[in-house]
């Protein structure tokens, strides 16, 4: 049933599918409750404070999710609508012959960043399987894909990381979860504390690796998307704290480019159960 409905959804044009997302997002946003105060305070804390952005994002949110079922089920379409000023950047990154790390955020559609970079080199990507059940044969099955092997975030995943960055391979994911407790930081993000993971920094500094910030920004009118890289500036830190504020810090340089396509709703600052408590900080703005 699920399936059938994404299968629908897929077949329909990507103008169709943009417009009405953006029409139901701002359409949700008009109701109170957590979803609209988690995403205000979000924005606020970034220096968004008008209504009209917060309702913008709230639109990109609503987009983002009718796009997915496309993006899943018909990539080979959307990758014809996805382009990139920066290939250059991945291109010199795969020449060196080390493995690259690319880190995606809650940004634009980070469901076409994948199946971009597929295009030139395997990538392997991590992800955590959905809360509600049903869902997940069809993300397994759609993220899946040629030349996108798909693990969980687990330690079978940590291992499946670590042999494809050993081999020089390229690997993928989404650096601004939050990570179980345990597994993260108390870091700075947009100047307020986040239990921030600390696995992507491991990673890099075990493996000596490449580490790029990706994006796919969705373009107005159901066009498509368009790709962004940004690599993070070597040495990198030799410490993890110290990287993990940096990958932070080119995050939030990355989000500034088009901010009313990040998943704001997202519940970012939470402290999961077994994290370190959570620093003292000023009320949200």
């Amino acid at each position: 049933m699920l399936l059938a409905l994404f299968k629908l959804l897929a077949k329909l044009p990507l103008p169709l599918l943009h417009g009405t997302g953006r029409a139901i997002g701002q359409l949700v946003y008009l109701f109170p409750g957590r979803y609209r105060l988690r995403l205000t305070r979000n924005a606020r804390q970034a220096g968004y404070f008008s209504k009209r952005f917060a309702r913008q994002a709230s639109g990109e949110t609503g987009a983002m999710t009718l796009e997915t079922p496309k993006v899943w089920l018909q990539p080979k379409a959307c990758l014809a609508k996805t382009y990139s000023h920066d290939d250059d950047v991945a291109r010199q990154a795969r020449q060196e012959g080390r493995g690259i790390l690319y880190l995606t955020p809650h940004l634009g559609c980070f469901e076409i960043t994948a199946r971009y970079i597929a295009q030139s080199t395997p990538i392997t990507v991590m992800y955590r399987p959905p809360r509600w059940q049903p869902l997940e044969p069809v993300m397994t099955a759609a993220r899946s894909q040629a030349d996108v092997h798909a693990v969980p975030a687990n330690t079978q995943g940590v291992r499946a990381f670590v042999r494809a960055l050993r081999k020089g391979e390229a690997v993928g994911m989404l650096p601004d979860q939050v990570p179980r407790g345990g597994e993260g930081l108390w870091t700075p993000f947009f100047e307020r504390p986040a239990y921030t993971m600390t696995l992507a920094a491991k990673l890099a500094l075990q493996t000596n690796v490449i580490v790029v910030l990706t994006a796919g920004e969705r373009l107005p009118r159901g066009k498509g998307w368009r790709i962004h890289y940004e690599r993070l500036p070597e040495p990198l830190p030799d410490n993890v704290a110290d990287l993990v504020l940096a990958i932070n810090q080119s995050m939030e340089a990355l989000i500034r480019r088009f901010p009313e396509q990040y998943l704001w709703s997202y519940s970012r600052y939470k402290g999961p159960e077994g994290a370190p408590p959570k620093p003292d900080f000023p009320p949200f703005p």
